[in-house]
């Protein structure tokens, strides 16, 4: 046999029995059934943030945290033990008075979307806002992200083609928008308007503001390399009660993101199973996901973002992939090597992870991984929902009875051999360039 050959072989083989001393006996179908369950059930009430739900599914992820032998991240504790909480506020703000005129006529109420960190807004033609259409034809989700993330203030004509897509986004809106603080940032006014332009127009409009209190529950397990942080996540959040299906209204949630934060509690049983490891080890589950992503965003500014060596976040793992048995796919596979290095550690098993095959959903920033990927970070989301076939995303129907639960155990024990390398400093994957990230 040619030496080259020799080589790979002899490689192969190293990997796999490298693999296979691994010990995977922590992670469990019995384990992995018993907490996804109890986090996607009904007395859960579907998790949405700032309701009795989820503080009741924190204090559940908080003890198996607990009972796994995890050290809190900020060190606190109190009365009743170790506290992975990690605590901040946010301002919800609902329209409470609205009158906007375009060309001297007045917009129903029903037709005028805002966006504002402000308490009121009131403007004037001498103002000169950024004017931006939304025309027929536009992929409406792209442009109003586009728009909204403008630093600043613009009023925005939205022809009435995407009259659904814009009540939509209105319903949601108009429950109350989430900001970390008050007074700051642009605003952005939305009409749905056949009007293509805004020689003349005028804005009132005026916000309640609620203080409101969030937690993401965090743990770690410290390495020899102390400043050297792997972090393992999920969001335990999800969207409450909804209409009511077949007499049932609770989403609860099971594979977004039950899922995730199950297997985050799993991996953290199974590292603490294992010899110290190499970096030190953050296991979050993050809140507010389903709102605007606020949990992840506080958590990255918690911790300096040139220590975090990679953030494996995972996302809807319960249902196989389009991949076949034991797969995952990772979103952004291209803006890092982090997925190759997974691979490669894959090799000899009958695991496999594959590039995102859905680049047309934009995954990659529709999850908890795209904070800190934005600030470097080599920061993806494993998952292997087929995405552009699933019927109960965001529904009533996201239930525990709809998982394979074999599969979904072999995505946690794939994901903890992937990451193998990384958690014992033999690799390093090469970091996101910000200006390729949005």
């Amino acid at each position: 046999m040619p030496r080259k050959k020799l080589v790979a072989a002899a490689l192969s083989l190293f990997l796999s029995a490298s693999l296979s001393a691994q010990d995977l006996t922590a992670i469990t179908q019995e384990d992995a059934s018993r907490i996804l369950k109890t986090l996607s059930a009904d007395d859960m009430q579907g998790r949405a943030t700032f309701s009795p739900g989820i503080e009741k599914a924190a204090d559940f992820i908080e003890e198996e945290f607990h009972q796994a032998g995890l050290v809190p991240l900020n060190g606190s504790s109190s009365s009743q033990g170790p506290s992975y909480r990690q605590t901040f506020y946010v301002y919800r703000f609902k329209p409470k008075q609205t009158d906007v005129k375009l060309a001297g006529k007045k917009i129903a109420p029903e037709k005028v979307l805002v966006s504002s960190g402000q308490e009121r807004l009131e403007w004037k033609q001498k103002d000169k806002k950024e004017i931006i259409r939304i025309k027929e034809g536009d992929n409406f989700r792209t442009a109003f992200m586009e728009a909204n993330a403008k630093e600043q203030d613009a009023l925005v004509l939205i022809h009435p083609s995407h009259a659904e897509a814009f009540n939509m986004y209105k319903n949601r809106l108009d429950r109350g928008s989430i900001k970390r603080e008050t007074g700051k940032g642009s605003s952005k006014v939305y009409l749905l308007t056949d009007q293509t332009s805004a020689k003349k127009y005028q804005v009132k409009f005026e916000n309640t503001v609620e203080r409101l209190e969030l937690s993401n529950v965090v743990g770690m397990i410290e390495g020899k390399r102390k400043n050297e942080f792997v972090v393992f996540s999920g969001h335990y959040d999800h969207i409450g009660i909804q209409k009511p299906i077949d007499g049932d209204s609770i989403a609860n949630g099971a594979d977004d993101d039950a899922s995730g934060t199950t297997a985050v509690m799993l991996l953290a049983r199974h590292f603490m199973a294992q010899p110290q490891p190499e970096r030190t080890l953050i296991f979050a589950a993050f809140t507010a996901e389903e709102i605007g992503g606020h949990g992840s965003r506080y958590f990255s500014e918690k911790l300096n973002p040139d220590q975090i060596v990679a953030m494996f976040n995972i996302e809807m793992v319960g249902k196989p992939s389009k991949f076949g048995p034991n797969s995952a796919y990772l979103t952004g596979f291209e803006k890092s090597d982090m997925g190759k290095l997974m691979q490669k550690r894959l090799q000899g098993t009958s695991y496999s992870i594959h590039p995102d095959p859905y680049p047309e959903q934009n995954l990659f920033y529709r999850s908890d991984n795209a904070t800190l990927a934005r600030l470097g970070v080599p920061a993806h989301t494993i998952s292997s929902v087929q995405i552009d076939q699933d019927k109960t995303y965001h529904t009533v129907q996201d239930e525990f009875e709809l998982l394979d639960m074999p599969h979904f155990t072999s995505m946690i024990k794939a994901i903890a051999l992937a990451a193998q390398g990384v958690v014992s400093g033999e690799d390093t994957p090469l970091r996101v360039d910000k200006a390729l990230v949005k």
